[in-house]
């Protein structure tokens, strides 16, 4: 064997024998000398590096239909879309005659389940498409963050417990439409963003956004008397009051 150069030979361990290196059994004896032929760098020397193991490449679980390889599969927001379809079959069925107004809204004297249907109840379509518009937006982002309970605790105490205060409170014709459910869901939507900003740390959701949407659905009762002040500012309290547990829930 030569210094610095390739093995000429190596010696069977079980007859003694000088052998070539590029074999795997001795062929004096049939002792296995490797169990696969050496790999040869350059200058024909064999390499005695043994092969790490491969492993395995990582893989998802099945995809579900329509989920797109490496990116989260989220629900649909079947809360959210549950209570607009709601209210735009009610508003269809109202506008047809099918189902009277004071059947199903807030009236002077009345303080039974209409403070449930009322949130549901809208007979102009310009405070409908508002108030809808935001519970579809921000019910969806809500509904998404902390789940289906959330949105429907947040809409009822939003706009079942604003008409229920509006009831006890107030003497007015009558009162309907989500304004104080619209306003929990953009207030809790916006609770995370607000303790992040307190916290001087960056925020990616879009608070100036959400503060218009807020500044809309608080003046509504200027353009329709249906929309009552008072259940629009029970919104905003129901939203910070439950904003905040769901906002800490979370970050735990």
């Amino acid at each position: 064997m030569s210094s610095g150069g390739p093995d000429l030979f190596v010696i069977c361990k079980s007859c003694g024998s000088e052998v070539s290196p590029y074999i795997t059994e001795c062929p004096y004896c049939g002792n296995r000398l490797r169990k696969r032929a050496p790999k040869l760098e350059r200058g024909g020397r064999p390499s005695e590096k043994p092969r790490k193991p491969k492993r395995p490449a990582p893989s998802l679980g099945p995809l579900r239909r329509g989920e797109i390889p490496g990116i989260r599969h989220d629900a649909r927001p079947y809360a959210t879309i549950a209570l607009v379809a709601a209210s735009l079959v009610l508003l269809v069925l109202t506008k047809a005659g099918i189902v009277n107004l004071n059947d199903v809204a807030l009236t002077r004297g009345r303080v039974d389940w209409h403070v449930v249907t009322a949130p549901f109840t809208y007979f102009n379509t310009g405070y409908a498409f508002v108030a809808l518009f935001a519970i579809a937006i921000f019910g969806w982002l809500v509904e998404r963050r902390h789940g289906p309970l959330a949105i429907v605790a947040l809409f009822v105490a939003g706009g079942a417990g604003g008409m229920a205060l509006v009831a006890v409170t107030e003497t007015f014709p009558y009162a309907f439409g989500g304004n104080g459910a619209a306003l929990a869901l953009v207030v809790a939507w916006a609770i995370p963003d607000l303790l992040d900003l307190r916290r001087s740390r960056e925020i990616d959701g879009d608070l100036l956004g959400a503060a218009l949407f807020a500044i809309v659905l608080l003046l509504l009762p200027i353009a329709d008397d249906s929309a009552d002040a008072l259940a629009g500012v029970t919104g905003v309290a129901a939203g910070v009051l439950l904003g905040v547990p769901l906002a800490r829930l979370r970050s735990r």
